[in-house]
């Protein structure tokens, strides 16, 4: 009897605790049709397992913890064994006592090619290169969503995972062949983005991203008028930016990322004391796209 309830607790276990993410893995190559489509439904599976079953930090969470992301694969190119195309890459992260979750990455990386043979086993190093490049950018991204998760909850708190990232993208500088990691490429490559990240000068943007969610989201169920206004407080922290923000990929991240949702908080409910024009002005100038569909129509 005691060892049926042994094995009935590890069972249970076994669906409560996991790996760091669950993550959504799609690869469409509608672009390219063909008619051996199977290795890209096989290449799906292998890379969603490898992602939700990798032990990426050595925690273990429950499933509520786990961080929700998505990868969307789109070959445009095949070559044999070789591939090309783009990843989007999205995650997002729970806002407390409420269903809604708060979107935190949405990067789509058009630098993106690497080398895929049907039923390969993927075996991840974070001290060298992989050669093929595909876990490479995979590992890269998997620790940049739980860096971006990390900042969200603790000020600067995801340094360790974005290290992480750099690291990997340090190890892919030196080949040639597959481009998106050298920071001499320009603004938007993989190294110029975990760069911009860990540098200094983006310290004052982390701690934006931390006072944004849980200083502001995460109170809106239970006093909207403060939370507001700590929102309002850390997105006018952007001003620091204003001189650089064209260049600034990690700030154009976080606009593309908030814009929808920040729209959103001020377009509904009780603003208190928040001054929105100022907030209209700034966001004008910085986020000037989205001016019509956004920022002008708040009332």
């Amino acid at each position: 009897m005691k060892k049926i309830i042994a094995i009935f607790l590890l069972s249970l276990g076994a669906f409560v605790y996991g790996q760091e993410l669950q993550a959504n893995v799609t690869v469409s190559a509608q672009q390219i049709g063909g008619s051996n489509q199977q290795v890209y439904r096989t290449l799906e599976k292998s890379l969603k397992d490898f992602i939700n079953n990798t032990s990426w930090t050595g925690r273990r969470l429950q499933s509520f913890e786990k961080v929700k992301c998505a990868f969307s694969i789109i070959i445009s190119e095949r070559n044999s064994n070789s591939f090309k195309g783009s990843i989007i890459v999205q995650s997002t992260r729970p806002v407390y006592k409420s269903l809604y979750d708060s979107p935190i990455l949405n990067i789509n990386d058009q630098n993106f090619s690497f080398e895929y043979i049907e039923n390969e086993n993927f075996v991840f190093n974070d001290r060298q290169f992989s050669g093929k490049n595909l876990i490479d950018v995979v590992g890269f991204y998997v620790y940049l969503i739980l860096g971006y998760d990390a900042d969200s909850f603790q000020a600067k708190g995801g340094t360790p995972w974005f290290e992480k990232s750099q690291k990997i993208a340090r190890n892919a500088v030196g080949q040639q062949k597959y481009e998106g990691w050298n920071p001499t490429e320009g603004p938007r490559v993989r190294g110029t983005l975990i760069d911009r990240i860990l540098a200094p000068s983006n310290n004052n943007l982390r701690n934006i991203m931390y006072g944004y969610h849980r200083l502001g989201l995460d109170l809106l169920s239970t006093n909207e008028t403060q939370a507001k206004q700590s929102i309002f407080n850390q997105l006018m922290g952007l001003q620091a930016y204003e001189s650089d923000f064209q260049m600034n990929y990690p700030f154009s991240l976080f606009i593309d990322g908030k814009k929808t949702e920040i729209f959103n908080i001020f377009n509904t409910g009780n603003n208190g004391s928040v001054n929105l024009n100022n907030l209209r002005n700034l966001l004008n100038t910085m986020a000037p796209k989205e001016s019509d569909i956004y920022w002008n129509k708040w009332k």
